[in-house]
């Protein structure tokens, strides 16, 4: 069972609509909080498919035919004396997205102080998840060596990226994913600590790389008791429960991405434990079920 964590996040009285949402899982305390929107074109949405289906589906979900919002949604997570951070948000450095980079400043009206933090995992490196590291007085706020997991093989890739294997990747994209990965490298690749396929954080705390959207990107696990919860970080999208064989535009290998897309969510159907993820709408909490050949994106009821 999945029961509110009040005590972790609890909102400020001056907060008329907190942008973060508190439960626990087993014994792990998980805060799940919004670092705002990002506005994408919707040709972005699916790479590979027929204008007019997407323009059906855009269509049925009450969407805008050509603009949509992705919301980012980060994670922190309290196990065995730890607290975690899982991704970062925008940050500051993207001047065409002015509705999200919020994290550092809804960390602090949480009550979560940067000085406290014991890791930072990262789901990927892409600029919507590393860049709330790169704001001006974060690096300063956090310990000199808390320690920044990732994939082996992301790190590997964005010492020299490689953008070939997508072809419809927006003109502007690789050269803003290159330009934060390198600052974040630069900042931050003295405290990296790599793993190959997985690593358990803290207690009940398991990221393991999946790759597909990046090479090395990885999921989180958490597990504690009976209970347990996955933080898909860009393995799935809006529109990929209805169509996980659609290619988004900013998928590194979107055929491998699609492959691990099916195979997460086919896992969580048969298992009905719930998700969390980066760009489902806040604060994304749910299960997957089975919807023909497809999946369905099942909210989970808000405890408030």
């Amino acid at each position: 069972m999945l029961d509110n964590a009040l005590h972790l996040g609890r909102p400020r009285a001056d907060e008329l609509v907190p942008s973060r949402y508190a439960l626990r899982v087993g014994e792990i305390d998980v805060l799940v909080v919004s670092d705002g929107l990002l506005s994408l074109k919707t040709p972005n949405l699916a790479t590979n498919a027929d204008p007019s289906e997407v323009a059906a589906w855009l269509d049925d979900t009450f969407l805008p035919p050509d603009e949509m919002v992705w919301p980012v949604n980060v994670v922190v997570v309290r196990s065995g004396g730890r607290t975690i951070l899982i991704d970062s948000g925008l940050g500051d450095q993207q001047p065409d997205f002015r509705r999200a980079g919020r994290w550092a400043q809804r960390l602090q009206a949480a009550g979560i102080d940067l000085a406290s933090v014991t890791d930072v995992v990262l789901t990927h490196m892409h600029f919507d998840h590393v860049g709330g590291l790169l704001v001006d007085g974060v690096r300063e706020r956090l310990r000199p060596d808390v320690p920044i997991h990732a994939a082996a093989a992301e790190a590997k890739f964005w010492a020299s990226p490689d953008f070939s294997t997508n072809a419809s990747m927006p003109a502007w994209f690789p050269d803003a994913a290159r330009s934060a990965a390198a600052r974040f490298l630069t900042e931050y690749g003295s405290q990296l600590r790599l793993f190959e396929a997985e690593h358990e954080v803290a207690p009940g705390v398991l990221v393991r790389r999946t790759g597909g959207h990046t090479v090395g990107h990885s999921v989180v696990r958490l597990a504690s008791g009976g209970d347990r919860l996955t933080f898909l970080g860009d393995a799935v999208l809006p529109a990929g429960f209805d169509h996980p064989d659609w290619y988004n535009a900013f998928e590194h290998d979107p055929e491998d991405a699609a492959r691990v897309r099916i195979g997460l969510l086919r896992e969580l159907a048969a298992t009905r434990e719930p998700l969390v993820a980066c760009h489902l709408p806040f604060p994304s909490l749910g299960r997957v079920a089975v919807a023909g050949d497809a999946f369905r994106f099942v909210p989970a009821y808000w405890e408030y």
